[in-house]
C-alpha cells in the first residue's frame, strides 16, 4: 500500500512538474473579454449623483467601486463610461451647467466606512464622458465635493477628506483658476483633516462654507473629531477664511462630521448638521453670521454620522430640509420636525447622494447602498433603476452544475445566486438571479455535491 501510495505521489509531482515548465501562451487569452451577467435586480453603493438641468432626463451617477454611469433617457438605460480608466472608485460628481459636455469626476468616496475605497485624483471630459484626463491630486486619495464657479467654469474646488487610514498633508479644499491644469490648496487644518462637506452660495460663488473634519479609520474601529475640525467661511474665493465658533452660535468643544445646505431661492438661509459632544441641528438666517440650534432630537440629528450626516435644501423653499441616512426624512418647518419620506419599503437604505432640479422641486434623484432611486412627486413615490448591475460582492462561488451558478454576498444588499450561462433567448435577465439570504451578504458554498444545498453567511 505504502509502495502505491509513493508511486502516485511521484507521477503526480512528475506530470505537474511537467505542466508548469512549458510556457504558457499568453496571446491565447488576449482576445478574451469579461462580460456582465448581472445582477441588476439590486445595485450598489451610490456616492454622487448630478443631472442637467435643462435636460434632467441627462443624469450622471458615481459609484463607490463601480465608475460613473449615464443614462440619456430619466433612468431607463445606463451605459458605463468610466470602465477605461485605471481605477473605478468614485467620490464626487459635478456637470458644467454652461456646458453640459464638461464633467468632472473625484476619485475615491468620501464615507469612511471600514470597506471605503480609495482613489487617486480628479478627472474632466470634454465630450460628455466618452473620454477622460487625468488633471491631478492623485496623492489627495479621496475627494468628497467638486464645485464649479457658474460665472467663471475655469474655477473649480476640490473638497479633498483624504484617505481616512492614514495622516497626510494632501487634505483640505484646491482650487484651480485654469481649468485644472495648475492646482492651488487654499485650506488646510492638520494631516488629520479633511473636508467633510462644501457649499457654495448660489448668488456669490466667492462665498463658499467648508465644514473640515479630523478623523480615524481602522479595520476595526473608527475616531471622530478633534483639533483639526471646524465650519469655515470665505467670502472671498478662499484668500481668507474665518473659522465660525460658540461666540456665532455654534456648540462648544471639538466637532466631528458636519452637513451643510443652503437653498438656492434664499441662500441667507444654511443649515449646518454637527456632530459634537451634543449633536444637534443648527441655523443661521442671516446668511451664516448667526447660528440657532433648531434640532437636537437624537431621531433626528444623530444618525452613524461617519457615514450620513449629509443634509440637502429644497431649492425653491428654504423652510424644506432634506436629511438622509438609512431612510430619507423631510421637514418643512426649517428642521425643527421631520418626517420620513423614503422608507425602507420605498427605497433602498443608507443614503449618500441626493439631486433636487432647481426649477421643478418635485423631481429629485436619490443615489443610496442598493443603487439609484427616482422620484417625481417629491418623494411621495419612488422608482427604482432596474438597470445599473453594481453590486459589490465580498466573495464569489461557484457550484458543479451544468451550467453553473455563481454564488456570492453583495455589500448591503443580501447574498444571491445567478446562471453563468443560460440556454434560452434572451440571455440572463434579473429574474435569473434569485436571493439565498437577506442582511449584509457576505459568504455562500454551495454544496460541490448537491447544489440544492449550501451555506451562507451576513456579515456583521
Amino acid at each position: 500500500m505504502k509502495k502505491d501510495y509513493f508511486l502516485s505521489f511521484f507521477l503526480i509531482t512528475l506530470l505537474s512538474t511537467a505542466a508548469f515548465a512549458q510556457k504558457l501562451n499568453t496571446d491565447l487569452f488576449n482576445k478574451m473579454k469579461a462580460r456582465s451577467i448581472g445582477p441588476a435586480v439590486m445595485s450598489g453603493r451610490i456616492t454622487a449623483v448630478d443631472a442637467v438641468w435643462e435636460n434632467p432626463n441627462l443624469i450622471y451617477a458615481a459609484l463607490a467601486s463601480g465608475g460613473v454611469w449615464k443614462s440619456e433617457n430619466g433612468g431607463t438605460k445606463w451605459q458605463a463610461i468610466f470602465d477605461n480608466m485605471p481605477l473605478q472608485n468614485i467620490g464626487s460628481i459635478a456637470i458644467q451647467q454652461s456646458n453640459p459636455s464638461v464633467v468632472w469626476v473625484g476619485t475615491g468616496e468620501g464615507n469612511p466606512r471600514n470597506s471605503i475605497n480609495l482613489g487617486a485624483g480628479i478627472y474632466k471630459s470634454l465630450d460628455g464622458g466618452k473620454t477622460w484626463k487625468l488633471m491631478g491630486l492623485e496623492k489627495t486619495r479621496n475627494i468628497h465635493r467638486i464645485l464649479i464657479d457658474p460665472t467663471n467654469p475655469n474655477v473649480i474646488y476640490a473638497g479633498v477628506i483624504g484617505n481616512p487610514y492614514a495622516e497626510q498633508q494632501e487634505r483640505g479644499v484646491y482650487k484651480t483658476t485654469d481649468g485644472g491644469e495648475t492646482w492651488q490648496r487654499v485650506l488646510f487644518t492638520n494631516e488629520k483633516s479633511g473636508v467633510a462637506d462644501m457649499i457654495m452660495d448660489a448668488k456669490n460663488p466667492n462665498k463658499l462654507f467648508v465644514s473640515m473634519w479630523q478623523h480615524k479609520r481602522t479595520a476595526w474601529d473608527f475616531k471622530s473629531g478633534g483639533e483639526g475640525s471646524g465650519l469655515y467661511v470665505t467670502y472671498d474665493a478662499g484668500k481668507n477664511w474665518k473659522k465660525l465658533s460658540k461666540t456665532d452660535g455654534l456648540p462648544e468643544g471639538d466637532f466631528g462630521r458636519i452637513g451643510l445646505a443652503s437653498c438656492r431661492s434664499y441662500p441667507n438661509r444654511v443649515y449646518a448638521l454637527i456632530e459634537a459632544t451634543k449633536n444637534g441641528l443648527y441655523r443661521s438666517d442671516d446668511g451664516g453670521m448667526k447660528w440657532e440650534k433648531v434640532n437636537e432630537d437624537p431621531k433626528d440629528v444623530t444618525n452613524r454620522p461617519f457615514y450620513f450626516n449629509d443634509i440637502l435644501c429644497d431649492p425653491k423653499n428654504e423652510n424644506r430640509l432634506y436629511s438622509l441616512y438609512q431612510v430619507i426624512s423631510m421637514s418643512e418647518d426649517g428642521g425643527k420636525s421631520f418626517k420620513t419620506t423614503a422608507t425602507f419599503d420605498q427605497a433602498h437604505a443608507d443614503h449618500h447622494a441626493i439631486w433636487i432640479h432647481p426649477e421643478d422641486n418635485n423631481f429629485i434623484i436619490n443615489g443610496n447602498d442598493g443603487g439609484i432611486s427616482i422620484s417625481r412627486d417629491r418623494g411621495k413615490t419612488w422608482t427604482f433603476a432596474e438597470a445599473l448591475p453594481l453590486g459589490q460582492f465580498y466573495h464569489v462561488n461557484v457550484d458543479n452544475e451544468i451550467p453553473y451558478n455563481i454564488y456570492g454576498g453583495l455589500q448591503d444588499n443580501g447574498s444571491w445566486q445567478g446562471p453563468a450561462y443560460i440556454w434560452k433567448e434572451g440571455g440572463i435577465r434579473n429574474y435569473s438571479w434569485l436571493s439565498v439570504n437577506g442582511g449584509d451578504g457576505f459568504d455562500v458554498v454551495p454544496d460541490p455535491e448537491y447544489a440544492r444545498y449550501g451555506y451562507a453567511l451576513s456579515q456583521g
